[in-house]
């Protein structure tokens, strides 16, 4: 009697809502990724008004100060970047004072970095990351909410062909840093 009852009250409001064609649907889905890349560009450019830094030089100095000193190798591999794109972050750091670089006294070849005082103080600071803020969130969820929307964000890239590209969880779409 009770499925009889339930049946009978969402009949008439499934009558009254027309269902969306794929077209409007996938229109929303897209309007979504939309607004994230929005969000995205727009915290990018608003970090970087306030505090002069793109977002990769703020992970390359966050992840300097909370691994200490540290090869490139090591810090390419921590936040996600290729060795040359971390060497040319290093090279605008410090070239404003934030990072010094030196060479190891046991092999010539490698090279460490370390924050600087002034790098200290622009950490200090600086706000949080997107993604910071965006990881504190998404902890709240439920570990099958988080894993449900893992698993649709991947096969909405799958549908993309973005499936495959090689990407970090840096959230930036600034333009890459470009060699002087």
């Amino acid at each position: 009697m009770l499925e009889t009852e339930i049946s009978l009250d969402i009949e008439p409001f499934m009558a009254r809502k027309p269902s969306k064609s794929n077209v409007e649907l996938s229109n929303e889905v897209l309007t979504v990724l939309r607004q994230i890349i929005r969000a995205t560009d727009m915290y990018s450019k608003k970090l970087s008004r306030d505090t002069s830094l793109t977002v990769p030089q703020l992970v390359v100095l966050r992840a300097i100060d909370e691994m200490g000193e540290v090869t490139m190798r090591s810090l390419s591999a921590n936040v996600s970047l290729s060795q040359a794109t971390v060497t040319t972050i290093l090279d605008r750091l410090e070239s404003r004072n934030l990072v010094e670089r030196y060479r190891s006294t046991r092999d010539k070849r490698i090279v460490h970095a370390k924050l600087s005082s002034e790098g200290a103080q622009m950490l200090k600071n600086s706000p949080p990351l997107l993604q910071e803020e965006f990881a504190q969130t998404f902890s709240l969820l439920t570990k099958t909410r988080q894993t449900e929307i893992i698993a649709a964000l991947q096969e909405v890239a799958r549908m993309m062909g973005a499936d495959e590209i090689d990407a970090s969880p840096v959230l930036t779409v600034a333009p890459p840093v470009k060699r002087d």
